[in-house]
């Protein structure tokens, strides 16, 4: 017996039939139909039928039932069996619903599920079709909810990190796993989702997970320490003014002491260049998100340091300045307030992101959010190595 498969009359027919059935579940009631029709796909369609159809018509449509009973009829078996294994389609829909709901009842279990952001970043996954694509993908979340329930870690490397929790050294470095939770740790901290290497580790600094000791690092200038190799090499850096970066592998070499008495930290190093041309006070540049080898070393400060802290004024300025001021109880606004803002802010750029409160100077807030400005360090300069000088 022939296959109808190969026969030109056949193809276009079995291949409408075979959507058809999938779509409904091999349900034989309704019509299947083929356009511009040719002379052999009419001649199948008069021999399914029993009803001349004439040449030149647009379209020809066939029921399902009629198709099943003729396949019985001339080759002893029914129009599933011809078109071979058929996916269940409504039967995978339902699949991936139940699937779903599993999954969000998992995400309830989660120890941040009462987070704002939490909720944020899964209903951002309901509304995109990730939260499909994991469901249907298999994908598991629930490495993902455990890593995040880790968090924020103690500054752990992340190869230890990733096996201590899911039994893989490079789970967290590839994948959709990896994926996945910077997705979510940038809902966590309302910053965009890293687009390369540097932001990505930044993001993994902000949560304490180091993924390399040799690429997290901090630049300072002026800063002379007491400790083995790096605070003798801070220490002559200091003397000579030059600008030195810090990694934290060195940081972790020996036990280290910073000897000032009063840092300065800044978000942009063109704030540091510019103050190496002309001040001795201790400046420490954070390049944007403060990275684990900054924390390492402002933990070798005295208890008594005073940590003069300041960010651009944009909405994750503000956010990285009030971390830095709980986290460091010696730590204070460094030109973080409402006067300095509003003088500058006439003509800055378009100020964008989720407002968040500034607990040390309240109005800050309110008038950056009436005047819609950011204002960038480097517009402050003269003002800043003013205090520095």
């Amino acid at each position: 017996m022939t296959d109808l498969w190969a026969e030109p009359g056949w193809r276009r027919l079995l291949e409408a039939a075979r959507r058809s059935l999938e779509r409904t579940g091999g349900s034989l009631a309704g019509s299947v139909s083929i356009t511009a029709p040719t002379d052999d796909e009419r001649l199948v369609v008069i021999g399914v039928t029993g009803v001349y159809r004439p040449t030149g018509g647009a379209r020809l449509a066939v029921r399902l039932a009629d198709l099943d009973a003729h396949l019985r009829d001339v080759r002893g078996t029914g129009l599933a069996s011809v078109l071979g294994p058929l996916r269940d389609r409504p039967g995978e829909r339902r699949e991936i619903i139940d699937r779903r709901a599993e999954l969000l009842t998992l995400a309830a279990t989660s120890c941040h599920a009462t987070s704002p952001w939490f909720q944020e970043w899964l209903e951002a996954m309901r509304r995109d079709g990730t939260l499909t694509r994991i469901a249907r993908g298999g994908i598991d979340l629930g490495a993902v909810l455990t890593v995040l329930d880790a968090l924020p870690a103690a500054e752990e490397p992340m190869p230890a990190f990733a096996e201590r929790l899911l039994g893989d050294t490079k789970a967290l470095t590839d994948g959709p796993v990896r994926g996945l939770t910077l997705r979510a740790l940038a809902a966590w901290h309302q910053v965009p989702v890293p687009a390369g290497a540097e932001s990505e580790r930044a993001l993994w600094d902000l949560v304490g997970v180091v993924p390399d000791d040799l690429a997290s690092q901090v630049l300072v200038l002026n800063v002379p320490a007491g400790g083995g190799l790096l605070g003798s090499w801070l220490t002559e850096a200091a003397t000579a003014r030059v600008p030195m970066r810090v990694t934290l592998h060195q940081l972790r070499l020996e036990p280290l002491t910073l000897t000032a008495r009063e840092l300065f930290v800044c978000e942009n190093p063109a704030v540091l260049r510019a103050a190496a041309a002309g001040t001795s006070r201790p400046l420490i540049c954070t390049e944007g998100v403060p990275s684990t080898a900054l924390h390492t070393l402002l933990r070798a400060a005295a208890p008594d340091t005073v940590i003069r802290w300041r960010n651009d004024f944009d909405w994750a300025g503000v956010r990285l300045t009030a971390a830095a001021l709980t986290r460091y109880p010696n730590a204070v606004p460094w030109r973080m307030d409402t006067a300095t803002y509003t003088t500058n802010a006439a003509d800055g750029l378009a100020l964008i992101g989720t407002p968040t409160a500034t607990p040390w100077d309240p109005s800050l807030a309110a008038a950056m959010i009436r005047s819609g400005r950011a204002v960038m360090e480097e517009r402050l300069l003269p003002l800043l190595l003013q205090d520095l000088s």
